[in-house]
């Protein structure tokens, strides 16, 4: 009786299936990494809000759009990520003249987005926007 192999030779070998495997994970993981989001999570012209939704002194958060718009003072308007530079958590408060992030703490201006209480290190980046009339749109 011929002996019949278990492995028909067009069968990939067990190392070809492991390394495929892994090379997988590892272009998922780098494509993952390379589309990182930079806190531009919508489109320029997407309107975001009316004026009158800014307190002065203080602001809104889009979290739809990724952006933190504030009106530090009287008819000045400032737009910012909602990403938290020290973990990237979202913010979720604005009160007393900063936006604080709930899952450290820190704390930044609504003024220019600059750290006012770490563990971040670094400040929100600045979002474009334009103002026209009522309407706050990202630019």
């Amino acid at each position: 009786m011929a002996s019949e192999s278990l492995h028909p030779a067009s069968a990939p070998s067990r190392r070809t299936v492991v390394a495929a495997v892994g090379a997988a994970g590892l272009a998922i993981t780098l494509n993952a990494c390379g589309s990182e989001d930079d806190g531009s999570a919508s489109a320029a012209g997407t309107t975001l809000g009316k004026v009158s939704d800014i307190p002065e002194g203080g602001g809104k958060i889009f979290a739809d759009a990724g952006v933190v718009v504030t009106q530090p003072t009287a008819g000045t308007y400032k737009a910012f990520s909602s990403k938290c530079t020290h973990q990237g958590c979202a913010v979720t408060g604005i009160a007393n003249g900063v936006i604080t992030c709930p899952c450290h703490k820190s704390e930044f201006s609504v003024t220019d987005g600059s750290v006012k209480k770490g563990p971040a290190t670094q400040p929100l980046p600045e979002e474009k926007i334009t103002v026209s009339g009522e309407s706050i749109t990202l630019a």
